[in-house]
């Protein structure tokens, strides 16, 4: 019996110790030893990106171990790659496959914020899949008119490219809504309402609204101390013309 309880209180141990440290485990199939892959998170201004560790390919593989406070974007930077991998870093079992030939086609899966970032992703691209469709369809007849100024084709091209990106804007916006409000523990959902908060025409109350309906773990995030700011900001008149209006409707641009 002892053996028993000392073998689940040291399965409880580990448990918990993994969920305050971080391990990516990566895979680089066809990257030669030694190319090196950069760490990246944006600096403390938010002007650039500040390396903040650095692991060596090896038989294809790398590792790169920590902990963090809180979830945080950043990126992988392969040597010899075009591009950087973005993901989420936070505590617990994350596995990165890169892909040398086209980083946007790597992998993430893991922890619950990651997998979040993917199905998320998923959905915006099959919002905005009739606008990438129009673009692809109709870019050489676009070169074409322009080369040889056909001002008629042209112009019906950009009014139908117009109304679609109108189309993809608003279902973009529900679906940012949509997902705070249905996604609380999401870290999504708090950078969606920073982002939410840049616009100065945003309705404060929804704002307000969608905050509120957040996780606690989320609120005292760097982003959602930054929704704090922006909130009490609004309200006071004396921060001047950049304020937040309460009376206008809600966007939203998580980027």
């Amino acid at each position: 019996m002892k053996k028993i309880i000392l073998l689940l209180s040291a399965t409880v141990f580990l448990i918990s110790c993994s969920k305050d440290k971080y391990t990516i485990s990566g895979t680089a199939k066809g990257v030669e030893n030694g190319k090196t892959i950069i760490m990246e998170t944006q600096d403390a201004a938010g002007m650039g990106l500040l390396a903040v560790d650095t692991v060596k390919v090896e038989n294809g593989k790398f590792e790169i171990k920590g902990k963090v406070t809180e979830p945080s974007f950043h990126m992988l930077q392969l040597e010899g790659a075009n591009g950087k991998f973005p993901f989420i870093l936070e505590n617990g079992d994350i596995t990165i496959t890169l892909d040398k030939d086209s980083i946007n086609k790597s992998k993430v899966t893991g922890t619950y914020n990651n997998d979040e970032f993917v199905k998320f992703n998923e959905e915006l691209i099959k919002i905005q899949k009739g606008l990438l469709d129009f673009q692809k369809k109709n870019t050489a007849l676009m070169n074409t008119a322009q080369q040889t100024k056909d001002t008629a084709v042209i112009n019906k091209l950009m009014k139908e490219f117009g109304q679609l990106q109108e189309g993809v804007a608003t279902e973009s916006k529900k679906k940012y809504s949509s997902y705070t409000e249905t996604h609380p523990k999401s870290f999504i959902s708090v950078l969606i309402i920073q982002g939410m908060t840049n616009d100065p025409s945003v309705d404060i109350k929804k704002v307000e609204t969608l905050f509120a309906n957040l996780d606690a773990s989320l609120k005292t995030t760097k982003p959602g101390k930054a929704i704090q700011l922006k909130i009490k900001e609004a309200k006071t008149p004396s921060v001047g013309a950049g304020a937040m209006s309460p009376a206008q409707p809600a966007t939203a641009n998580p980027h």
